[in-house]
């Protein structure tokens, strides 16, 4: 994506410190950032957080979960270009105070988020989050879909959080994920990215079985490419721009893929993991759609620094293994635009 002029970004905070929101009203921008272990600084007992305290491995501070929630509001702030987000999707979270705290103590507190968030079984204790503006979009209904599976290699990994909102005179189900990582190796995890994909798909199915033309927006951090199958073979997901007589899901990150490198690096190699896929009415109806070129990748130039072992360019951490290193995370967040007639 190209790099929005800091005049811009300067003049937005301008406007809004006065109480004043420049907000385009059938416009509606949506967000997924993974904002890499965003924890408080206290143990939970019923987890495996105690690196993330001031005495654990990483020394986790008051002072550096500050900094961390100031920057990640900087990054969703941009990839608004200057307007504050409709809908924010987050994943690595670790707990709802985390993100009321991003909430309150940064400037998004000028507009009214609403917070939809559960405590999921992830053995680390990190979540999915859906954040959205009560002032622009009404809330319908809101799940949480268990990601589990047994036999063999039995899993618990974070929940899929399903949100059903009203914007303007649409209704829309967004789907926030965050799919079991390759911890462990690529091979041997990816029977677990399967059977998300799998559960995912029951869920889809359910709604375009009631309504083929649902509008349905799926954001997430996969921990899977676009071409992989979970999202070929199971999920029906297909490259942009689909075909309009197929009931196929449209993957938007095989667009994304011709305008910037990925939203994570790992080893030199650029991928990406963070997506958003949607249902075909969402990209060929008539009323709430869609508009591609406004949406992409967020790689923008705070977000990343210089890569000295691979050369180039990679996301600006947090930590370096256990070494404190100021940055935000090591990926990049993503985003759409809808437009409204």
């Amino acid at each position: 994506m190209h790099r929005i002029p800091k005049w811009i970004i300067i003049f937005a905070f301008i406007v809004s410190a006065n109480g004043v929101t420049v907000s385009a009203q059938k416009k509606y921008t949506v967000i997924f950032y993974n904002v890499e272990n965003l924890f408080d600084i206290w143990d939970d007992p019923t987890t495996s957080d105690e690196e993330f305290t001031p005495r654990g491995e990483r020394h986790w501070t008051m002072q550096r979960f500050e900094d961390k929630i100031r920057m990640i509001y900087k990054a969703l702030i941009t990839a608004g270009e200057g307007q504050f987000p409709d809908i924010i999707g987050l994943a690595e979270v670790e707990n709802r105070w985390v993100v009321e705290q991003l909430i309150s103590h940064t400037p998004l507190n000028r507009v009214p988020y609403g917070i939809i968030h559960k405590e999921s079984p992830d053995p680390r204790g990190i979540d999915v989050a859906l954040l959205y503006r009560k002032d622009r979009i009404k809330p319908i209904d809101f799940r949480f879909i268990p990601v589990s599976g047994y036999g063999k290699n039995p899993f618990q990994s974070r929940d899929i959080l399903h949100f059903t909102a009203q914007l303007g005179t649409n209704q829309i189900d967004f789907f926030v994920n965050h799919w079991p990582s390759r911890s462990g190796g690529y091979i041997e995890t990816r029977e677990k990215r399967n059977i998300a994909a799998a559960i995912l798909k029951q869920g889809i199915d359910s709604l375009l079985n009631d309504n083929m033309n649902a509008k349905i927006l799926i954001m997430g951090d996969f921990n899977a490419t676009p071409n992989e199958e979970c999202f070929v073979s199971i999920l029906k997901a297909v490259p942009y721009p689909g075909d309009k007589d197929s009931k196929s899901l449209i993957n938007l990150a095989t667009l994304w893929s011709k305008q910037a490198e990925g939203t994570i690096k790992n080893s030199g190699q650029w991928e990406i993991f963070d997506q958003m896929i949607c249902s075909p009415d969402l990209l060929m109806g008539n009323t709430l759609k869609i508009v591609p070129q406004l949406g992409g990748i967020c790689d923008f130039w705070f977000l990343l620094e210089p890569d000295p072992t691979y050369l180039g360019k990679k996301p600006f951490r947090t930590y370096l293994g256990p070494v404190y290193h100021g940055g935000i995370s090591d990926h990049l967040p993503v985003k759409i635009c809808l437009s409204s007639n």
